[in-house]
Formats: C-alpha cells, sequence, structure tokens
C-alpha cells in the first residue's frame, strides 16, 4: 500500500480529535513556518544519523505500510523529514506527531519542501517543456501555475490586480525574443515548470520579454548563472531546458536582488507573474489564445 491512503487514515483520526495539537499544522494546503533553519542540505549523500535511524524504527512500527526511504532529522531543529518515494512530510523526533505541508526558511527567504521534492523527483517541477505545457493546459482550475495568495483571475473574477514597475531598476530585467514586439515583463523562476511553459508561449507569440528572475524554489544561483551570461536570451533556453551554462562568469548580481525586493513588497510568493505595459497583471500559467486576449486589452 502507497503512502497516500496511509496518510489520509490518519488525517482522518486527526480530525476526529477535539484538542488541537500544539505546534502541528495538518491538512490539505497547510504550511509550517519556520524562524530559523540549522541546516540545508542539497543534493548529495544523507548519511543517516543516531537520530534519524531512531525515528525511522518508531515510523516502521507506526507506518506499517508505509515504505519510508529517508529519514533526515538534521534539516530544522526538532523535526524530521520523511521521504517515501515520491512523497514528503514532517514529523517530531518522537514520531508522534506527523505534519503535512511546507517548511519556509524566513532567514533565506527560500521553500526547503520544494528544494527536497526537487530532488527526489525533478520532472515535478522542472519537467520538459512539452511535458509542463501539457500539464498546464489539463489543469481545470481557472488560474494555473503557483500562485500567490492575492491571485486575481485574468477572467474578470475579482478585482483585476496591478502592479508599478517604475521603482524597478532596468538592469534587473532579462530581456529576450523579439526587439520590436509588445512588452511583458515576468517574474519567474527557472526551477517553475509553468514557468518554462509559459516562456516557449511567449516565444511563440514572438513577444518582447522582460524576464525578473525570483527565487521562490531556490534557484538563485541558477539565476545568477543566467544573468552573468554571455549571451542571455540562450542562457534562459538553457536553464529552462536544465542544461548547463557554460558561458557565464562571475559578475554584480545586485540587480537581481532588487526584483527579490520588489516581489517581497508586492506579495508576490510565487511564479509566474505576468505584468502587461499598463500594469495589468496575470498571476500563474496561461495558454497562447488568454494571453493574446489579454494583450489586446491593454488599456492605453
Amino acid at each position: 500500500m502507497t503512502l497516500k491512503p496511509s496518510l489520509a487514515r490518519i488525517r482522518s483520526g486527526m480530525r476526529r480529535l477535539s484538542m488541537p495539537l500544539a505546534a502541528v499544522a495538518l491538512g490539505s494546503g497547510a504550511s509550517l513556518v519556520w524562524a530559523n533553519a540549522e541546516s540545508q542540505r542539497g543534493p548529495g549523500v544523507h548519511r543517516a544519523s543516531e537520530a534519524d535511524s531512531a525515528v525511522a524504527a518508531l515510523l516502521k512500527e507506526r507506518l506499517p505500510r508505509t515504505a519510508v526511504t529517508r529519514v533526515n532529522c538534521q534539516v530544522v531543529d526538532g523535526v524530521c523529514e520523511v521521504t517515501a518515494g515520491s512523497q514528503l512530510f514532517y514529523v517530531d523526533r518522537t514520531a508522534r506527531y506527523l505534519m503535512i505541508g511546507r517548511v519556509y526558511d524566513m532567514q533565506t527567504r527560500q521553500d526547503l519542501t520544494a528544494v527536497r521534492l526537487l530532488e527526489v523527483n525533478p520532472d515535478l517541477l522542472v519537467g520538459g517543456a512539452a511535458g509542463s505545457r501539457r500539464e498546464a493546459e489539463v489543469t481545470q482550475a481557472p488560474r494555473r501555475g503557483i500562485e500567490t495568495a492575492a491571485a486575481r483571475d485574468a477572467g474578470g473574477q475579482g478585482s483585476p490586480r496591478t502592479l508599478s514597475l517604475g521603482q524597478l531598476p532596468v538592469a534587473g530585467g532579462i530581456v529576450w525574443g523579439n526587439p520590436a514586439g509588445k512588452t511583458v515583463t515576468v517574474f519567474s523562476d527557472f526551477r517553475c515548470g509553468y514557468c518554462r511553459a509559459l516562456s516557449s508561449e511567449l516565444e511563440a507569440m514572438n513577444l518582447r520579454v522582460i524576464e525578473r528572475p525570483i527565487s521562490v524554489l531556490g534557484s538563485r544561483d541558477l539565476a545568477n548563472q543566467v544573468f552573468c551570461a554571455r549571451n542571455r536570451p540562450r542562457a534562459v533556453k538553457a536553464a529552462y531546458a536544465g542544461e548547463t551554462i557554460t558561458d557565464s562568469k562571475p559578475c554584480d548580481t545586485s540587480p537581481l536582488d532588487a526584483n527579490e525586493r520588489f516581489a517581497r513588497e508586492a506579495g508576490i510568493a510565487g511564479t509566474p507573474v505576468i505584468v502587461r505595459s499598463d500594469g495589468a497583471v496575470i498571476e500563474g500559467y496561461r495558454p497562447r489564445a488568454v494571453l493574446e486576449a489579454w494583450l489586446k486589452a491593454v488599456r492605453s
């Protein structure tokens, strides 16, 4: 039996409890926010500690039908990250309380859960462009992509959101596409599958794109490489394709810091976010037909 049914039974049991469990956020869409992360581990071999082994043994007793592949109690103090195939969840060090959600490092502003999920299943966030587009197009929700809580549907549900980009330095934008085409500004993450799908749509539409990378999925190092590349448009394509950027050398990346600050102040916590020349905003992926109609509605 897979992890999913096991977790469903656990969640069902938790809901029946009349008293809340302290320090546990459980349920679909819940977030676990931690002020400090003790350490961050990138891709590589994880060496199990005594605490990891102890928690793994407890989980074997409490979740006997769940095939746990890794336990890491060294990511966040007091919490153990549990990997079971492509699934990810968290437990305390007694393996009594199970937590489902996302862990954020508020100091580095990094989604630790997203970074780990990317390691476990790269296709989840960085799948091929065609695959990302298919996934995006079949999504039935009107708002597609990784969206912020303040997202507004472009079709008219709720008040349209606008953003003024006048305070953003020109240097923080990576320009590509048709120099004579209509201009759109995109806040993106090079590890976001929906951003890659959107990039393909914008290229096919022959637009001039000002790409402003923000590190939602822990991609700042990759954004730095693109920004410092000799041929930035080619580097953008390489980044989205998961290819090595070969013409990048260290440079001043402080203009990208301005993108990050603006995104935080504007409440942009997900990607892609598309801004039209008149400041109108779409949050999330849209197929070409929707984008073309949206661009025609620009206010003069």
